[in-house]
């Protein structure tokens, strides 16, 4: 049976906030600004690199609604929103600053991700239920 280790799941943090940074940030280097400003010179790298991150969110989106199911994802969510508002309400960012609300939003986003990607493995290990997909896996 695979298991899940802390470093598993510090390894998909990091590759799905890789994703969500590289995709947009609040920082000049990102690839929406880049596209934009770049795409009468470079369309064709453009466009490559658009499919290469719509891949990858494809991949994190679809493992994350598969493991997660509907209700699962509207609770991730829901977790990611409250520690939002704990974080708000306990005075740690500040609202109005624009630039560090939305490096939050984009930390939690990943966190989202990041529990989507983790879900079915730690649901095995806490509880011995596999996916269907986990069937053929099982005897081994």
């Amino acid at each position: 049976m695979k298991v899940i280790s802390p470093a598993g799941i510090a390894v998909r943090y990091i590759f799905a906030f890789g994703l969500v940074c590289l995709t947009w940030n609040p920082s000049p280097y990102n690839y929406s600004r880049w596209a934009v400003n770049n795409w009468q010179e470079l369309a064709p790298f453009v466009l490559f690199s658009g499919l290469i991150l719509t891949i990858a969110w494809v991949v994190f989106l679809r493992a994350s609604a598969r493991s997660l199911g509907w209700v699962g994802a509207t609770l991730a969510i829901a977790v990611a929103g409250s520690i939002l508002w704990m974080i708000i309400d306990f005075g740690l960012i500040d609202p109005s600053n624009e630039r560090t609300l939305q490096w939050v939003l984009l930390v939690l986003l990943a966190a989202v991700l990041t529990a989507g990607m983790s879900w079915s493995h730690l649901r095995r290990r806490w509880t011995g239920q596999v996916d269907i997909d986990d069937v053929d896996d099982v005897g081994n």
